[in-house]
């Protein structure tokens, strides 16, 4: 793994760990009666760590899915016999390979 896609991850995986923390205290504070303690805040990074492994590297990952023969097929379906580009833009990842 190179230097960049390692900062990447590393960002990602630490926003991550953040927003969901942030999000699933929220979510007990709304939902339950529980009070916010450590202990709470211990569970809910437990449960929030392999969620944002999965996301980073699965989800995240350039290759996950394609949706371009999809996006395509809906821009035709949307364009009533107009004539559309089928052609997209190269993606192009964070290392700069397309």
């Amino acid at each position: 793994m190179n230097t960049q896609r390692l900062k990447r991850f590393l960002e990602l995986f630490v926003i991550g760990i953040v927003f969901g923390v942030t999000e699933d205290v929220l979510a007990v504070v709304i939902a339950t009666d529980a009070a916010v303690t450590p202990d709470v805040i211990g569970i809910v990074v437990l449960i929030a760590i392999p969620f944002a492994v999965l996301s980073e590297l699965v989800v995240d990952h350039p290759k996950f899915l394609h949706f371009d023969r999809l996006a395509l097929r809906i821009r035709r379906g949307l364009s009533r016999g107009e004539p559309i580009d089928d052609t997209l833009p190269p993606r192009i990842h964070g290392d700069g390979t397309a």
